[in-house]
């Protein structure tokens, strides 16, 4: 018996990189809500939040091969860029490594769109 995993390996790489987004934008919000001045803070929380539900939903409709992945992605690429300018607006750690996470995921998403 194999111990290989079942996956679709067809958009790998994008798949992972909208799970390494999600997971950022996941604790890019968390700690945006810890720190001191919560409401400076907001927009980026809400836009994680929003890029992260983007991300799960891309990776998970890739992951089936649906017919709607790559308009998906396309959308999941404009909110990624989003996120990832709010992200720059503020100079702290867990927010410069969501953009960077954000990036490469818009990056990823793109080329599997084409």
């Amino acid at each position: 018996m194999s111990t290989a995993t079942l996956q679709n390996t067809k958009w790998q790489s994008c798949i992972d990189a909208c799970m390494r987004c999600a997971e950022a934008c996941e604790f890019c919000a968390t700690s945006d809500l810890r720190e001191q001045d919560v409401k400076m803070m907001a927009t980026c929380a809400q836009i994680n939040r929003e890029c992260a539900v983007v991300c799960w939903t891309s990776a998970s409709l890739m992951s089936m091969d649906s017919q709607f992945a790559k308009q998906f992605c396309r959308l999941c690429a404009d909110i990624c860029d989003a996120c990832a300018q709010e992200c720059d607006r503020h100079n702290v750690d867990h927010c410069k490594r969501c953009a960077q996470a954000c990036r490469s995921c818009a990056e990823e998403c793109r080329r599997m769109a084409r």
